[in-house]
């Protein structure tokens, strides 16, 4: 665990290891970026003339947590939380302050089900999602830069929200 409770990749793994490693160090960037704000700073976008907050990046990473990994690696169909159709981009509006443990939680649950979808994958292994094969590998180092981009988004947010920066 570093300082602020995320856990260290591991330096000496295989492959898959690795990748899930990294994943989790920045899922748990995320949380971290999140921590200590009240549900109403969350919503609160900060960067003109974008409409992104934290609570938004925690409802869009929760569809992809499921798209990804469950649309892709199951055969159960896909019941998106936020984003519809008819609102495609569900997850980053209508936000609601009150809503915000709920929908915490609810991210919390698909990074559960993504880990146990590919508890005993290969990287090797292939998906498909929209008619288009996936690897285990290709999503993974997918869902890094994923994150990876959106926590930038959520180190700029949270310094304008309250000073705090950090990695």
């Amino acid at each position: 665990m570093d300082l602020n409770g995320r856990p260290d990749p591991p330096t000496e793994a295989g492959e898959k290891e690795t990748l899930v490693g990294f994943l989790d160090f920045q899922r748990a960037t995320l949380r971290w970026k999140c921590e200590g704000l009240t549900p109403e700073q969350l919503g609160t976008p900060s960067i003109d003339p974008s409409s992104m907050t934290l609570h938004g990046l925690i409802r869009h990473l929760t569809e992809n947590e499921l798209g990804w990994f469950v649309g892709t690696f199951t055969d159960e169909p896909v019941v998106y939380p936020y984003a519809t159709p008819e609102r495609p981009e569900g997850d980053w509006i209508g936000l609601d302050p009150r809503h915000y443990a709920a929908d915490l939680y609810r991210y919390d649950q698909a990074v559960e089900r993504a880990r146990a979808v590919i508890a005993d994958l290969d990287p090797d292994a292939v998906g498909e999602d929209e008619g288009r094969r996936f690897s285990l590998r290709w999503v993974l180092v997918h869902m890094i830069e994923e994150y990876a981009r959106h926590n930038g988004h959520a180190d700029l947010l949270r310094e304008r929200l309250d000073g705090s920066t950090g990695e």
